[in-house]
């Protein structure tokens, strides 16, 4: 007979008399509704089925049989509601805490007296009643909740009752009670990782005594993270895992520098050493780190190392991340995306989540505060954006700054954000590394296996307050008390092993005089020179150079084929309600017709595919466009299966991968921005819904795309699709905030741009296809038209201004022609205002021989010499006027303004048309709107009516 069946019949065997006529009434609930009966006993029968006198042949009782008594099945039933109770809440009396106010917890969850269950009780219960997979040894019911105990409430808990998928539960559940959870290490393992935790420690007290006073948010309480990270580093290599991407923090990030990215100890001695007129100098041959050229603190930076494996290197790098915490997260999940894609091939790329590992570490009071943490874990499941699974690992030093945690979360604890995932979570007590690397391990491996995110909440406490500088002891002065009389990491796990006879006192001390003597060597070794005057350091040669002129025209014959195949079909794909569309779009390159900017953007990216470029499009309704104007997936009209023409596209040889994304800005662009770094020669495009919504990702543009090639020389080749213009739909459906753009403009660190023809979009975006994976590469800018322009003819192009030329910041207003001679007038203007004088113009009856009419279609590099070559041609210029639809203290007045007045001459003016100082960007009343845009159009074009002018004397 089988082992479970034996089980099962000696289960039932256990009932006589009454209790059998209880449970047979019981059964018949249970079948007709297994929620009408005690949790408890829908358990036992779902573990153990019908009872199994029922299914045989009914048997003489023996005489003096015992009977039991229906308080006997209400103890068993109490019995198995109380170890359930140990799995899922022994967490809440589980010894994680090393220091602080919850050090000593208690629930009565997990006790049996809650139950109403004695010592006695439980000893008389078998232990496969309540276990089914008891291990030898736990023999009745006080063994198996002393052993699960033991599981469940010791310096490793587990929370995974929120996680609904039963093949994860009971693979984790098997792990934890099995045994195998916590690592059985040899005496020489725990050796080596006594000796890992007092290179920390060492390394840490160091810098304090050297270093005195200077910040550098010290791992101290947290030590264990760095043998966690090891092992995460040593399990990818040996799984030949391409890639292990890491972000995090402050909090221990020059400790992660040091001993797991191997960055040099005299570079970080010398970047620690602040003497007015001295320098500290690595020693020769110390590889250094490639900064920017503008750089940023030392506790920023990331590094790059390669981890040697049997066969090929593991690549781990640690992302650079500023002061914005957790805004790195998205970041990182970008880098592991980019890594795992073949974007070798027409169609979605082919992902292998094998080939990189996202290990995110996130700070306490940031990970439940920060909202940017909720978009990132939005993504890990979503085609787009999932990435295998994240490794999370919560810093969690107990204080947020100066809060404590009940000002600073509205939960138990910092990691219950991750429950609304179904993210499995483990906390762990720092002061245990075994129990620590123990986790990791468990965390890696259901990685591996689920493809899913895993968390552990590894819960220390921090040696000093938020930095070094910081004086903790006024805002936690209890905590702080027994913080400071709380001995290291790395002793409370020597004095175990000296319990355990695996290392002696002496061994222990001389462990940590090596250590120091170490570090002595290597500062001894350094030496001081004379600094003189800091040294600017200077942006790269080709990007003060300006950009290259790239052939970006296609022959017509091959824009041609590629229109004709754009519009191509499975032969039966209904798409009625685009039909109409999509056959007036196949003509656009006709003679006489035009294409208008749906049209021109398809080209555009199927130029650019065709050329064995990749393009990754992503937006929150990138498919089909906010304005139904772009189309680039069709949905079958009875199936809704999709199709993308440019996924099938005969000569492509690049991938496709165009996405919606979930309604989120922050998370989503720093994704985006990942992507991009980590694969420079993919065109990455964001388009927000309306460009309004991308200050919702303010730091990712601020922190991230703006400056992170000057802080820490990342680059970016990104474009971000912003729709802008006014069209008198209220505050939030009007300015994308192209004045924040141009604000942050400097140094050649990105593009911003305003086209107003589908060629010149064609243009751009093939210039910067062609940018990507060089020295000139940097992000794109662009606001794009949005409804009242998308389908104007005006901003259609015939089929020759793809075929010739290139993109022109500076163009000639189109239907304006006058002799330079007689202009006495300038105009210029971007975007949809020009559009609007254009049509002005042509419905006047005035002949506009006094005016001259420029477009800038690209703001930043301003392109100063085309528009001083405009100005010494118009020989009888008295004003120039700046026009724009946005309030003077928005739009591109502020920037525009001092480079255009530095062209004029004597006696020219510079004048302003366009809304006066406004605190919101757009009024909400469509009828006010027009008024406004009415009176602006007039103020432009009527040479008695003016705006406000800047003399030039």
């Amino acid at each position: 007979m089988e082992q479970n069946e034996e089980s099962t019949e000696r289960f039932w065997g256990e009932f006589h008399g009454p209790n059998r006529g209880y449970i047979e009434e019981q059964y018949d609930l249970y079948k007709e509704d297994p929620e009408a009966v005690d949790s408890s006993i829908k358990d036992i029968f779902k573990q153990y089925g019908a009872p199994a006198w029922l299914t045989e042949t009914p048997s003489i009782a023996q005489e003096g049989q015992t009977t039991q008594s229906i308080g006997d099945i209400k103890k068993l039933t109490s019995a198995m509601k109380f170890v359930e109770a140990i799995r899922r809440f022994g967490h809440l009396e589980a010894d994680i805490y090393p220091v602080g106010l919850q050090k000593e917890r208690h629930s009565e969850l997990v006790h049996p007296e809650s139950y109403g269950l004695s010592k006695e009780d439980l000893q008389n219960i078998p232990a496969t009643w309540l276990w089914g997979n008891a291990p030898s040894g736990v023999e009745n019911g006080w063994d198996v909740v002393n052993k699960l105990k033991k599981y469940y409430t010791g310096t490793m808990a587990f929370e995974f009752d929120h996680v609904n998928n039963e093949e994860e539960r009971n693979w984790l559940n098997d792990y934890i009670e099995s045994g195998k959870a916590r690592l059985p290490l040899s005496n020489d393992e725990k050796k080596q990782l006594l000796e890992r935790m007092a290179e920390v420690e060492g390394f840490e007290g160091f810098l304090q005594k050297t270093f005195v006073g200077q910040k550098r948010f010290s791992i101290e309480g947290l030590e264990a993270m760095v043998p966690m990270l090891d092992r995460v580093v040593r399990s990818a290599a040996s799984d030949k895992a391409e890639n292990v991407m890491i972000g995090m923090a402050h909090r221990g990030r020059l400790s992660v520098l040091a001993h797991v990215l191997g960055k040099p100890m005299d570079i970080i001695f010398s970047e620690f050493h602040h003497s007015p007129n001295k320098e500290l100098i690595p020693s020769e041959g110390s590889k250094g780190i490639n900064y920017g050229w503008s750089g940023d603190v030392k506790y920023h930076f990331g590094a790059v190392k390669e981890f040697p494996g049997k066969e090929a290197s593991t690549r781990l790098t640690l992302a650079n991340n500023p002061s914005h915490l957790e805004f790195v997260n998205p970041v990182v999940e970008g880098f592991a995306r980019a890594a795992q894609d073949d974007r070798s091939n027409k169609g979605y790329p082919k992902q292998d989540k094998t080939k990189a590992i996202p290990v995110i570490i996130h700070g306490d009071a940031a990970f439940i505060g920060e909202g940017i943490v909720a978009e990132t874990f939005n993504l890990s499941n979503l085609p787009g954006y999932n990435t295998g699974g994240s490794l999370h690992i919560i810093a969690n030093n107990l204080v947020g700054y100066t809060t404590d945690q009940e000002d600073g979360r509205s939960t138990r604890y910092a990691s219950d954000l991750a429950k609304g995932f179904e993210v499995p979570i483990m906390h762990v007590n720092a002061d245990d590394p075994i129990a620590c690397v123990s986790a990791v391990r468990i965390a890696y491996e259901y990685r591996q296996k689920f493809n899913k995110d895993i968390l552990i909440d590894l819960v220390g406490y921090r040696r000093y307050g938020h930095n070094e500088m910081d004086e903790p002891r006024m805002t936690q002065p209890v905590l702080y008390q027994k913080i400071d009389k709380h001995p290291t990491v790395a002793n409370v796990f020597a004095s175990r092993l000296q319990d355990q006879d695996v290392i002696d006192e002496d061994e222990f001390k001389q462990m940590k005089e090596k250590i120091n003597n170490h570090l002595k060597e290597i500062y001894d070794g350094m030496k001081e020179g004379e600094s003189g005057a800091i040294e600017i350091q200077n942006m790269p040669e080709e990007l003060r150079n300006g950009i290259d002129e790239f052939d970006t025209a296609i022959p017509y014959d091959a824009l041609k084929k590629l229109n004709d195949e754009l519009y191509e079909r499975p032969e039966g794909f209904n798409i009625k309600k685009l039909n109409r569309v999509l056959k007036r779009r196949e003509k656009m390159l006709d003679e006489g017709n035009k294409a208008d900017w749906g049209a021109g953007e398809a080209l555009t990216y199927a130029s650019i595919l065709k050329d064995g470029t990749p393009i990754r499009l992503t937006g929150q309704d990138a498919e089909r466009g906010t304005f139904a104007h772009r189309h680039a997936v069709w949905n079958e009209g009875d199936t809704n299966e999709k199709y993308v023409p440019l996924q099938n596209l005969k000569e492509s040889a690049a991938s496709f991968d165009i996405r919606n994304s979930p309604l989120s800005e922050a998370g989503v662009l720093g994704f985006e921005y990942g992507y991009s770094v980590h694969s420079p020669e993919t065109l990455v495009i964001w388009e927000a819904q309306f460009g309004d919504f991308a200050n919702a990702a303010q730091v990712i543009f601020d922190q991230f795309i703006s400056s992170a090639r000057a802080k820490w020389a990342d680059k970016s080749n990104m474009v971000m699709l912003l729709p802008h213009g006014y069209e008198g739909q209220g505050p939030e459906h009007s300015s994308a905030r192209l004045e924040r753009f141009l604000q942050m403009a400097a140094e050649n660190n990105w593009i911003v741009a305003y086209v107003t023809s589908s060629a010149q979009f064609f243009h751009l975006m093939r210039r910067q296809a062609a940018l990507g994976g060089r020295e000139e590469a940097r992000p794109l800018v662009l606001m794009t038209p949005k409804s009242s322009l998308l389908r104007n003819e005006r901003v259609a192009s015939e089929p020759k201004a793809f075929t010739e030329g290139t993109f022109k910041p500076l163009i000639n207003q189109p239907n304006l022609k006058v002799s330079k001679k007689n202009a006495k007038r300038l105009l210029i203007g971007s975007g949809k205002v020009m559009i609007d004088i254009e049509e002005e113009i042509d419905n006047s009856d005035d002949k506009f021989d006094w005016l001259r009419s420029l477009r800038l279609e690209q703001f930043y590099p301003f392109p100063q010499k085309d528009l001083a070559k405009e100005l010494k041609e118009l020989p009888n210029l008295e004003e120039v006027v700046w026009v724009q639809e946005e309030p003077r203290n928005m739009g591109a007045w502020g920037f525009v303004k001092e480079r255009i007045e530095d062209l004029l001459e004597e006696g020219q003016i510079l004048r302003y048309v366009g809304r006066p100082d406004r605190s919101s960007p757009a009024v909400g009343e469509p009828n006010i709107h027009k008024a406004e845009q009415s009176d602006i159009l007039a103020k432009a074009l009527n040479p008695t009516l003016g705006g406000d002018s800047d003399e030039r004397n």
